[in-house]
């Protein structure tokens, strides 16, 4: 025992569910989370943990006492904030002393106090544990593993959180192996399957992943492959959806496990992006701080991740001093270089709350669509960028004041004086990373476009403060300081970053993000290490995505159109389902669908009928045939052993084709040969036969088989393992074998599972999803509008664009102003000759159609009136018969005058007929003034109209064809019968409907 070491002395026997083990478990998780310099010692006959402090002769004999005691000496130390921080906590483990160790019998009551204690007092959300966090999780570790933790989300948060710290889970197997208690696995209700007791173990051990202990820092080595690993930071103000996840984190995910399935020395680090505008504008919206609108959300996005298996070996956050140390310094450097500049910028103010206003708290009417609820840089309505000088009617978001133009002062990065060094540095990087195609394109179009400098500050109050004289009330652009947090994240993983971010010729880095931030990753960030002259690790690949789309639409959380990261985990689909479906359909060139029909048919015909059923099928073949023990083949024939080598053969170049994707990223095409090698191992149990039949006739040919079958699985174990972890952990329970590399191909991977190893009993890896599933989770995430707003909010806005398309018809390029200026012609145009028009129409009709005419024109207007109210022109019509009807007065009478003119003179022409025909047209006349007036309400000035129209038209040798002449013929009859009647009333009728036209234009009017 070394000098400064203590002497933690453990009950050797602790069963499940004791005091013993409660206590042992509190001392030994505080050892670990705070590095307590303690060395462990079994006691036997003894019930309870102690301490022994050499220097000082005495002992420690509570297990709280212990804990807090480890959480001052041990190498990473608790550090409270303040006293009252330190005296809280101690009020919080003397209520687990009181309170918590009384209930612990009773489980749903313990879990409820604490449900309750975490509401009441907010504490639990420190990235590191503190004393009291450790004593509570400890006394509550057994009961809620086998709890339903759904009824207690806030402790079901804090709880899955403190259980997925490294330092956690190395404590809670240290009081096991002490205590020589199995540690509990958290089944949330579920039982696990029993596992028959393991009798022999014959493997290849050189076949084994080495994975680093949580204990110990990952550091680059010399001599070996260091790969450091970055997903896009995600922002800390919203919840993120399946398009996020695979974009960035669940990608660079799959890449880090099969680098570590390789053996490569691999960090993975990524963190919550928590400073700028839209932090401050989301906390204004949750009426709360800042800082605390980020600790929400940064616990929220760490445990949907942790719940998608994603294996970050460090999730930070930017919010840190360690962001603001290298910020600054970055940017301090960049100034003594010469590469920052002073230059003003003219921006809104509000002199209500006198500050400057960012575009996001610039509100106002889209000059586009006239939205009225615009921001300043997007409009969310027509998706127009915007500047915030085009607002109409512009208003600050805080308080709703006009806000005024002002200049401001900023800080510039002057990307054009270092455009050389940025184009040298992305050419050869992108040639000898192999950049994804769009990560070329995007980049190669900013240099050729000539880059400018790029204002880096900005004036608000939530960010990393700029380290100048002056600029005390500014902060960092947070795209200039978001991809710093790499950097800082590190640094908050390790006191020895520097050897990750200052050794470019050990450590290659690979960062994972959508296409949208690749600018700031592949020129401002590199662009800023290269001006601060320091030998920096830069980008060596850039992996990013297209868009992934749901159902043919977009991703709305406030409509609710789609799946979150929070939606996964309510369906009650395992997480490898999600990340098999997510990384089958990754939109490495272009965007792809979430489609759930898709979705349910990829789990039940490719998971569960292709791999699913190879490994279950062989290893319930080997539980039942074999007693769980591998055969051994030693004595088949060497001719029957050269038919599997085609089988081999095939197996190598798919392995082959495999790694030589994944090195080169591209991750969707690796899983396609990892579920071809799958399903050839279907196909070489086909082949061969395996069944009762051969076990019984052909026994060393069936061992062969089974034996290269389990192998087969074991590497199949090794290669699913970065795209479904959990899937993998389940194989290797079942083949009772440590977790496999990934081998190069042609390495006698068929000869890792020896004969006489025993297995374990076979476990479903997947279930069949009801194909009626689709449908439902259709619906659920479907949103409340699938096409767009909300029907109301969308007339709404439709009546509020109309109105404004009125008093800004030159701006508006809408549909409404278009419509309008239509209307507007078409009404100037019949003012000026439709008059002329129609008394040419009417005059024609008559003139060549003296015995239909009046018909023809009776089922015109009839035709009208049935289609008015389906088409809504009914308005517009009197609308404009009303402007005639205002506007003939003046000029009419000139016009008429030379119809009557024309009609004469066309009288003359046809002779003899003439006083016959006009005879018949003045009692059609007379007749249809009546009857038209019934039909449609119209008046005797506008008969008048229509008759002109007709005689118009007969001029110029309009007509109908006969058919329709014949039909008019036959209804003119009809109607001539009912003219002998007479219409005595003529006058009085007359006045009734002048009386109901003048109503109606009025009401119009």
């Amino acid at each position: 025992m070394a000098a400064t070491d203590y002497k933690l002395n453990i009950p050797s026997i602790a069963p499940s569910g004791s005091e013993a083990f409660t206590q042992s478990l509190k001392v030994c998780i505080a050892a670990a989370l705070f590095g307590g310099p303690v060395q462990y010692c079994k006691v036997a006959g003894v019930h309870s943990v102690s301490l022994e402090i050499p220097k000082e002769n005495h002992s420690l004999i509570q297990a709280n006492a212990i804990v807090r005691f480890l959480s001052l000496i041990g190498s990473s130390p608790w550090t409270f904030t303040s006293e009252e921080s330190r005296l809280k906590d101690l009020e919080l483990a003397e209520w687990e002393e009181r309170i918590l160790a009384n209930l612990s019998a009773d489980k749903e009551s313990a879990l409820k106090a604490t449900e309750e204690l975490l509401t009441r007092e907010k504490f639990g959300s420190s990235e590191v544990p503190t004393p009291s966090e450790v004593i509570i999780f400890s006394r509550l570790y057994e009961p809620a593993a086998t709890a339903k933790l759904d009824a207690f989300p806030q402790f079901k948060s804090w709880y899955l959180r403190l259980l997925a710290l490294p330092q956690v889970i190395t404590g809670i197997e240290q009081a096991a192996a002490q205590t020589t208690v199995k540690p509990v696995e958290p089944s949330h209700g579920k039982e696990k399957s029993a596992q028959a007791t393991p009798q022999n173990i014959n493997l290849d051990t050189q076949a084994a992943m080495h994975l680093p202990s949580p204990a110990e820092d990952i550091l680059p080595k010399p001599g070996q492959k260091n790969v450091l690993i970055t997903s896009a930071l995600p922002y800390v103000n919203n919840v993120p959806h399946l398009g996020n996840i695979i974009g960035s984190v669940l990608s660079a995910d799959v890449f880090s496990r099969y680098n570590k399935a390789r053996n490569n020395n691999t960090l993975y680090v990524c963190g919550t992006d928590e400073y700028g505008t839209a932090t401050e504008t989301k906390a204004l919206e949750e009426k709360c701080t800042p800082q605390q609108l980020c600790d929400k959300y940064h616990v929220l996005h760490r445990d949907i991740y942790k719940w998608f298996d994603i294996g970050f070996d460090y999730f930070g956050r930017t919010t840190t001093p360690q962001q603001t140390e290298i910020a600054q310094d970055i940017f301090n450097k960049l100034n003594q270089n010469g590469y920052l500049t002073e230059d003003s910028t003219t921006q809104l103010y509000c002199e209500k709350h006198d500050g400057f206003l960012a575009d996001r708290f610039v509100e106002g009417t889209c000059p586009r669509c006239q939205y009225d609820d615009a921001r300043g840089d997007q409009c969310d309505k027509c998706g127009n960028l915007l500047d915030p000088f085009d607002l109409i009617n512009p208003r600050c978001k805080i308080d709703g004041h006009t806000p005024i133009p002002r200049d401001s002062t900023h800080i510039f990065l002057q990307l054009d004086k270092l455009q050389p060094q940025i184009e040298a540095w992305s050419t050869k990087s992108a040639e000898e990373g192999g950049w994804s195609r769009n990560g070329r394109i995007i980049t190669e179009a900013w240099l050729k476009e000539g880059l400018r400098q790029r204002c880096i500050t900005r004036d608000l109050k939530w960010g990393t403060p700029v380290p100048l004289p002056g600029y005390e009330k500014k902060v960092l652009y947070v795209w200039f300081d978001a991809c710093i947090g790499y950097v800082s994240i590190t640094a908050n993983y390790t006191k020895e970053w520097k050897q990750w971010w200052n050794k470019p010729e050990d450590v290659k880095l690979y960062q994972f993000m959508g296409k949208d931030n690749v600018p700031f990753h592949t020129v401002i960030f590199p662009g800023s290490q290269l001006g601060t002259n320091d030998p920096w690790t830069t980008l060596h690949h850039i992996s990013t995505t297209e868009y992934l789309q749901y159902e043919g639409g977009k991703f709305s959380k406030s409509r609710g159109v789609g799946v979150f990261g929070d939606n996964a985990r309510d369906t009650g689909i395992p997480p490898a389902v999600w990340r098999y479906y997510l990384l089958s359909s990754r939109p490495e060139t272009g965007d792809t669908q979430f489609v759930w029909k898709d979705f349910v048919t990829k789990n039940n015909s490719e998971l569960l009928a292709n791999l699913g059923n190879f490994v279950n099928r062989v290893i319930k073949f080997v539980n039942a045939k074999y007693a769980s023990v591998v055969p051994d083949y030693s004595k088949i024939s060497p001719e029957v052993l050269a038919t599997f080598q085609p089988f081999k053969d095939d197996v190598n170049k798919l392995l082959g084709e495999y790694v030589d994707d994944l090195e080169n990223v591209r991750l969707r095409s690796g899983l396609e040969k990892a579920m071809a090698i799958s399903g050839r191992g279907n196909q070489f149990l086909q082949d061969n036969k395996l069944d009762n039949a051969l076990f019984a006739g052909a026994p060393d040919t069936c061992a062969a088989v089974v034996s290269h079958a389990l192998n087969l699985i074991y590497l199949l174990s090794a290669i699913i393992y970065p795209y479904m972890p959990a899937t993998t952990e389940s194989i290797t329970t079942q083949l009772n074998a440590p977790l496999r590399s990934i081998p190069d191909a042609g390495s006698n991977w068929h000869e890792t599972i020896r004969a006489t190893h025993t297995i374990n009993k076979a476990q479903y890896l997947f279930s069949r999803i009801d194909e009626a599933k689709a449908d439902e989770w259709k619906a659920r995430y479907g949103g409340k509008q699938q096409a767009g707003e909300d029907p109301a909010a969308a007339k709404k806005d439709e009546k509020k664009n109309k109105n404004k398309g009125k008093q800004q018809k030159k701006k508006d390029d809408g549909k409404d102003g278009e419509e309008k200026k239509e209307k507007k012609d078409k009404k100037e145009k019949k003012s000026k000759d439709g008059e002329d028009e129609e008394k040419k129409e009417k005059k024609e009709k008559k003139d060549k159609k003296p015995k239909d005419g009046e018909d023809e024109e009776k089922k015109e207007k009839k035709e009208k009136k049935e289609k008015k109210p389906k088409d809504g022109e009914d308005d517009e019509e009197k609308k404009e018969k009303k402007e005639k009807k205002e506007k003939k007065p003046k000029d009419g009478e000139d016009d008429e005058k030379k119809e009557k003119k024309e009609k004469k003179d066309k009288k003359k022409d046809e002779g003899d007929d003439e006083p016959k025909e006009k005879k018949e047209k003045k009692d059609k006349k007379d007749k249809k003034k009546d009857e038209n007036e019934d039909e449609d309400g119209e008046g005797k000035k506008e008969k008048k109209e229509k008759k002109d129209k007709k005689e118009k038209k007969d001029k110029d040798g309009e007509g109908a064809d006969d058919e329709e002449k014949k039909e008019k013929k036959e209804k003119k009859e009809k109607k001539d019968k009912k003219d002998k009647d007479g219409g005595d009333h003529e006058d009085e009728d007359k006045k009734e409907k002048k009386e109901k036209r003048d109503k109606k234009d009025k009401e119009e009017k």
